[in-house]
């Protein structure tokens, strides 16, 4: 087995190392989610923490590391009887992002179960992680079902295996740490929340901490074991701090003053729920207890409010994470004037004692205590104006900007977005799990039967009995149970949904360019991201204008990332349409042969208009029949506005093979939608 990388060799990341902390302290609060860059030692100071978790007392020879001072009478391996038990460490278990459902909750034996009418279960990693920690990397990238399963596990600290009748239960309680990068997508809100904590990473600026990272790191790579006792009284120092810190925690009072501290802290920055106002009163706790306090202070209050509620007060998935300090301080001070306790105001320049040993690394100037960044995206010129001051909008995009090129105009905020109608791909797809086209699943309806390939998941009960009925008197049959064998079992077909690649193929032309009709353009386009978000898909964005096309943004499974790209998209130039499909044929091939079960939704934002080179309406055309050829699904939004309209974009979507929207009709409450249900409505009455 390998030595751990030491926790308190770690250098800075102190808001990191006290949220592992605090967990260790009272796993009440919840777990902790760490995001941040790659490359800021997440990782190893999640797998540094198992080292300084006290050992676990456990029912010898149990598989699901019952208690045996309070056993679980409900334990697949019970019934226990109360005793002594063994030692053991903590463990620390890794999920997979592509771990599959039976790997996660474990697995039943079906064909014993129904042969013999026997549990037979083999445990999974939410038995291996109870009363230890579960630490999920890249946790943003975990597949929905595997993530309703934490959800529920989380929810109720048990597991529950439910197959055809048969039915196992035990005790899942465990430390839930993850780690992610923003820019590969964010979390599913329903998972964000139930992580008690969070932390945002990055790695130092600061030149003497960068160089003494590398230093220990390269020492810890030529003697992983030698390097680790030279921190071995650091962290046994560490660990007795914690085991105090645990005792301590019982006898910590939680005053009334604080609790309303607590509570008009969350009512402040408006957070969803009271999961935020307990876990900001565990943390306070555990703080206090760390700090070696019997009663919690406004420190302790502040400090849990910046670990507690950054990933709960956000909005939409395009909202910045991060805490108001000033309304923070505001807040804790309000609440402090009106108990008539003023003078204990909060120090805003820090939390104070709150902070873990450095074990003799350099001092940390803070350098990582910065709010957080934009994303890793710098803003064009005039990012976020609504308009070029002095300049009046004559609705033409071929007028260079001040300071910009010839023919461009400098980047116009996106207009309100708005729910948008449910665009997806047709047929029956195999792709990941997702919530936009129809797709052969893991879960979800089930549609029908075929034999097992590999192991069984799913029996299909009703198919399994009609295959092993006409074979029972040849197997000599005498009683009333049903002789199965393995020939006889059947896997069900299950329908649910997939998510898809999301091209984004936008003409930012000047004849897109008027100032209001390019705000709603990425509105709209700004809408479908967040429909693309909540709906789990990839997506990528191809602009074109000028006299070629470019990709913006690579599929990807930030939508974070493209909405930055959109707002900062300066428009301008000519229209070369068919570089823009050319270019997203390119995109599209080369996804194929990377993700060949991911299906693409071509989604062309345009006038239908094309200019610029020989003969360019019939290049389009023959562009978007490349893309019909290949069964590419698409749909074109077409922008054309004004009393006289050309119909270019309905002619370029007969091209692809696709259909036309216009903007009006994107929006799920659009009237012509309205209508068209009516008048569905009206024809089935």
């Amino acid at each position: 087995m390998s030595t751990p990388y030491p926790f308190t060799a770690i250098v800075g990341q102190d808001d990191l190392r006290l949220g592992l902390l605090l967990n260790a302290v009272s796993p009440a609060v919840g777990g902790v989610l760490v995001r941040g860059e790659k490359g800021t030692a997440k990782s190893t100071a999640v797998r540094a923490l198992a080292a300084l978790m006290p050992e676990v007392a456990v029912v010898a020879g149990c598989r699901f590391s019952c208690d045996p001072g309070a056993p679980d009478p409900a334990c697949p391996d019970g019934p226990h009887e109360a005793g002594t038990g063994v030692s053991r460490p903590a463990r620390t278990v890794e999920l997979p992002v592509g771990a599959s459902e039976d790997r996660l909750v474990g697995a039943l034996d079906i064909e014993r179960a129904l042969s013999e009418g026997v549990k037979a279960f083999e445990p999974g990693l939410l038995a291996d992680a109870h009363r230890g920690i579960l630490y999920v990397d890249e946790v943003n990238l975990l597949h929905d079902h595997l993530v309703d399963l934490l959800l529920d596990a989380a929810a109720m600290g048990a597991s529950y295996v439910e197959r055809e009748g048969v039915s196992v239960r035990h005790a899942a309680r465990f430390l839930l740490v993850g780690t992610m990068n923003p820019e590969e997508g964010e979390l599913r809100p329903q998972l964000l929340d139930r992580f008690g904590l969070t932390v945002e990473v990055a790695a130092s600026r600061e030149t003497d901490l960068r160089v003494e990272v590398v230093r220990r790191r390269l020492a810890y790579d030529d003697d992983p074991a030698g390097f680790a006792a030279r921190w071995a009284d650091e962290e046994a120092a560490l660990r007795e701090r914690i085991v105090a810190a645990r005792a301590l925690l019982p006898r910590v009072v939680l005053g009334d003053g604080v609790l309303r501290q607590i509570a008009a802290t969350c009512a402040a920055f408006e957070v969803d729920g009271m999961r935020a106002d307990i876990v900001m009163a565990r943390t306070a706790t555990a703080l206090a207890a760390w700090a070696g306090r019997e009663e919690v202070v406004a420190d302790d209050v502040r400090q849990a409010a910046l670990l507690a509620l950054p990933h709960r007060r956000r909005r939409n998935p395009f909202d910045a994470p991060g805490l108001d300090e000033d309304k923070l301080d505001d807040a804790l001070r309000d609440a402090a004037d009106d108990q008539g306790e003023g003078d204990d105001d909060p120090d805003p320049d820090g939390p104070g004692g709150g902070v873990p040993p450095q074990g003799g690394g350099p001092d940390d100037d803070g350098a990582d205590s910065d709010g957080p960044d934009d994303g890793g995206t710098e803003p064009g010129p005039g990012d976020g104006s609504a308009g070029t001051p002095g300049r009046e909008d004559t609705g033409s995009g071929d007028a260079p900007a001040p300071g910009g090129g010839a023919g461009e105009q400098q980047p116009v905020r996106a207009g309100e977005p708005f729910r948008t109608k449910m665009l997806s791909v047709p047929g029956l797809g195999e792709g990941a799990a997702g919530r936009r086209s129809r797709a052969r699943t893991q879960h979800g309806r089930t549609t029908g039967s075929r034999r097992p390939e590999g192991a069984l998941t799913k029996l299909h009960l009703a198919a399994t009995v009609q295959a092993a009925a006409p074979h029972q008197r040849a197997r000599g049959r005498s009683g009333r149970g049903l002789v199965v064998r393995r020939d006889d079992l059947r896997q069900a077909t299950r329908e649910g949904r997939e998510g898809n690649l999301v091209l984004f193929v936008v003409d930012a032309s000047g004849s897109m360019a008027a100032r209001q009709r390019m705000s709603a353009v990425k509105g709209a386009v700004m809408s479908l991201l967040l429909d693309a978000y909540q709906r789990r898909d990839k997506v990528g964005l191809v602009t074109f204008r000028g006299k070629d096309a470019e990709v913006a943004l690579p599929p990807t499974s930030s939508v974070d990332a493209a909405a930055a790209r959109l707002e900062s998209l300066p428009t301008g130039g000519r229209t070369p349409l068919a570089a823009g499909l050319l270019k997203a044929h390119d995109v599209l091939r080369v996804e194929r042969l990377r993700d060949p079960s991911r299906r693409a939704l071509l989604v062309v934002v345009t006038d239908g208009r094309a200019t610029g080179g020989v003969d360019p309406v019939a290049l389009a055309a023959r562009a978007g029949r490349l893309h019909a050829s290949e069964g590419t699904a698409s749909v074109v939004v077409d922008c054309e506005s004004g009393f006289v309209r050309l119909g270019l974009a309905a002619q370029l979507a007969r091209d692809l093979g696709g259909s036309a929207v216009t903007l009006d009709e994107l929006r799920a409450d659009s009237i012509a939608g309205l209508v068209k249900d009516i008048t569905a409505a009206g024809r089935a009455a």
